[in-house]
């Protein structure tokens, strides 16, 4: 893989919470490369959420460097990895963070609000100068949701209306990277892979890179590439061997 087409470059990435006594992640390496949708299985507790939070910069490596769209984010300071962040890369959580006094509408528009590089992607992008109100509902629309619908409080919508509304407010503005933790996890088999096929058709129309983690196997056949974190995180196998002495 040419260096230039690596989205995500982590090189000998460790780290652990202070109150524990083992390592949690031990990754010698790991690559994504710029528009791949890259699915990593693992158990609950193996660490996965933690590994999307140092992708983004939510937390720091104790060793070891972890590069995102070409910058190493341990040469920013917080304040320069929040705008990273906003201006660059679309978080789907588990448990979708909305505000449940707003409305659909408006809690998309929060991450335009945030950022004005992702807000100026959306007015160049309009055709005809479409609103970018309208944007947004046509992105709803590629991911299933109506416009009326959006026009509720987020409290009164459903599980897969919120997670509909947390993937619309991560994809606008066309960030390079997507990463979603669990994001399906509440959603029946035939929703489940109905959702994953209306999330790449919308990813797809903006190259975004997507890192996805889930401890459901079901979802593997969904992505270009899978791997297991037990496989690449030597923390995993040290830990056995402790426990087979």
């Amino acid at each position: 893989m040419n260096h230039n087409d690596v989205a995500i470059n982590i090189e000998n990435l460790r780290f652990g919470w202070p109150a524990e006594k083992h390592e949690l992640l031990n990754i010698p390496s790991l690559q994504v490369a710029y528009g791949e949708h890259l699915f990593i299985q693992g158990a609950s507790g193996s660490g996965k959420s933690t590994l999307l939070n140092l992708m983004a910069g939510v937390l720091t490596p104790y060793d070891g460097q972890i590069k995102v769209l070409g910058q190493d984010l341990k040469s920013l300071s917080s304040g320069q990895k929040d705008r990273f962040r906003a201006d660059h890369i679309g978080i789907v959580f588990q448990q979708f963070n909305l505000l449940p006094y707003l409305s659909g509408l408006q809690n998309i528009e929060l991450a335009l609000n945030i950022s004005k590089k992702r807000r100026q992607h959306v007015q160049s992008a309009t055709p005809n100068k479409q609103s970018v109100e309208a944007r947004i509902f046509a992105l709803l629309d590629s991911l299933g949701l109506n416009a009326k619908t959006a026009l509720q409080a987020a409290s009164q919508l459903s599980i897969g209306q919120q997670q509909r509304v947390a993937v619309a407010r991560a994809l606008i503005g066309s960030p390079e990277l997507l990463i979603a933790d669990e994001p399906t996890s509440a959603l029946d088999s035939d929703s489940r892979d109905r959702f994953m096929t209306q999330l790449f058709n919308a990813a797809e129309q903006s190259k975004t890179t997507i890192v996805f983690v889930s401890h459901d196997q079901g979802l593997k056949h969904h992505f270009h590439r899978q791997i297991n974190l037990a496989e690449i995180n030597q923390a995993c196998s040290n830990t056995d061997e402790e426990r087979q002495r």
